[in-house]
């Protein structure tokens, strides 16, 4: 296994703590410390290596102790969706073979290296918050791939120009459900493949989603997502977002 260490993972990062952060980081690691990041085989995709936090909550004081309020890191954590959607894309690689793929809310990168080792022609990661993006390009240089980033709330459009979108956790609270429905719907009417990973949270209304593939979920997430047993990949339903 290669080692990681004293490289420049992230091709550009927004603060000198990212930086610091990111070039700490290694595998195997060097020391264990509850506020750092360490690479780490993703349990449901040992495929992919990540950047994690040894307790994200800790992470998350010492980021905003340094650089003020900021949200919570949840690139630091491979969420059950994400890694549900990311085991199901590398065997059914056919999905994205060839195609250009949004990773909507992309978090640590995990679904978009997954779309590109699976065969994807260009894959583009989205999240809104900036050391989300620093740390998909340090993931995605880890792994050997390369992913385009994009920092910006999407959910307005219908991800024109992308062939197919994946979003992994995208409906944990109501609020984002409401933004992330519409968006799911018009780009599926547009003629896109959308496929979302969720751990059965309940903010989607029935018959608008049905079920590909369920997983047993990984027991990696503390917290409501790590009682959880079960994670599913869903794709809308047409006669829903039509009628």
């Amino acid at each position: 296994m290669k080692t990681y260490s004293g490289a420049p993972y992230a091709a550009a990062t927004h603060s000198a703590l990212q930086r610091r952060l990111l070039r700490n980081a290694s595998f195997p690691p060097r020391l264990v410390q509850q506020d750092a990041l360490n690479m780490s085989a993703v349990p449901m995709v040992p495929e992919v290596h990540l950047f994690l936090a040894e307790d994200s909550v800790l992470l998350w004081a010492r980021l905003e102790a340094e650089d003020g309020p900021l949200p919570a890191p949840y690139w630091a954590t491979p969420w059950p969706g994400g890694q549900a959607l990311a085991r199901y894309v590398l065997d059914n690689p056919e999905i994205v073979a060839g195609r250009r793929v949004l990773d909507l809310a992309s978090g640590s990168g995990l679904v978009a290296i997954a779309a590109m080792l699976a065969g994807a022609a260009e894959v583009t990661a989205n999240d809104t918050d900036g050391y989300a993006i620093a740390a998909i390009q340090a993931n995605a240089n880890a792994n050997g791939v390369q992913i385009a980033t994009a920092v910006d709330d999407l959910t307005d459009g219908d991800g024109e120009g992308y062939e197919v979108i994946l979003a992994g956790d995208c409906l944990y609270t109501a609020e984002v459900a409401a933004k992330m429905l519409p968006f799911i719907g018009r780009a599926m009417q547009r003629g896109a493949t959308v496929l979302l990973g969720d751990p059965g949270r309940g903010y989607a209304p029935p018959g608008l989603l049905r079920t590909l593939t369920t997983y047993e979920s990984a027991p990696l997430v503390s917290g409501e997502d790590g009682q959880r047993d079960q994670t599913s990949v869903l794709t809308p339903v047409a006669v829903a977002l039509t009628s």
